[in-house]
């Protein structure tokens, strides 16, 4: 069913070079390459899922990155009021994206149990693979789950007509995308699926993942699901507000993605 509106929210950004988001350095001039930050916004009528939450202005700081715009005034400025959403999709628990679940005070979280059960187990005892994500981030998540917020997921599922859950790892073990109908057909929010479009034209990973073969079948899992690479949406690209139409009086930090694209 068509009809979902999705929204892009960038809320910072970080300076950065090629070589950084990329396996293999795919220019020898080694080309400024910035990453944006965003959350998600779906919404029909008065019904409105959020996907992801971005990270703090402290976990923001404590990393280098440079915070644009809190995601509550984010949120705020297209209409949402972070106090009334009832359900918040976390497609993984890294630090950019699950921060600020405070925020969301009686939304439901819906999150893979492997990445429940990734994120508290043994591989956290290795600091290169616990890097990505923030422990409070992680121990606030488990007291949802003690407060019954939390519906675990295993593998695809739909929560909505038009608004499904797809399972894919790689970057992390349990890391979702989502699929959204929309009038310009569906949409594959990617999250870290892919950081950039580069990523998978190249088939070029970005270089922090757990399992380099579920990454690369990531890939091919959107591109199914959306049934067009332009309406694969990236999660840190900066082609996304490029590339989509920007709703009004956001200064362009806010893009519509149901909407067609520019170019």
């Amino acid at each position: 069913m068509a009809g979902w509106e999705v929204f892009a929210l960038r809320y910072a950004v970080h300076e950065r070079r090629a070589f950084e988001n990329f396996i293999r350095t795919p220019d020898p001039h080694d080309a400024p390459m910035p990453m944006d930050y965003f959350v998600w916004v779906v919404r029909r009528g008065g019904r409105v899922v959020v996907v992801d939450t971005g990270f703090t202005p402290e976990g923001g700081a404590k990393r280098g990155r440079t915070l644009i715009r809190p995601v509550e005034a984010a949120l705020r400025q297209l209409g949402v009021d972070p106090g009334t959403v009832e359900d918040v999709v976390i497609t993984h628990l890294h630090y950019d994206h699950a921060g600020n679940l405070d925020l969301f005070p009686k939304a439901r979280f819906h999150l893979q149990e492997a990445e429940m059960g990734f994120a508290t187990g043994r591989h956290m005892c290795q600091a290169c693979i616990r890097y990505p994500f923030d422990v409070e981030d992680v121990v606030r998540m488990v007291r949802a789950v003690y407060a019954e917020r939390v519906v675990f997921h295993d593998g695809d599922a739909e929560i909505d007509e038009g608004l499904s859950l797809h399972k894919v790892g790689g970057h992390s073990a349990g890391l979702q995308m989502v699929r959204v109908e929309t009038a310009r057909g569906p949409l594959v929010l990617a999250s870290d699926a892919a950081h950039f479009m580069a990523n998978i034209e190249r088939q070029n990973p970005f270089p922090i993942f757990f399992d380099l073969g579920a990454l690369a079948q990531g890939w091919r899992a959107a591109r199914r699901l959306a049934g067009a690479e332009e309406r694969i949406i990236a999660g840190h690209d900066p082609l996304v507000r490029e590339l989509h139409p920007p709703v009004e009086g956001s200064e362009g930090e806010t893009v519509a993605l149901h909407l067609p694209p520019l170019r």
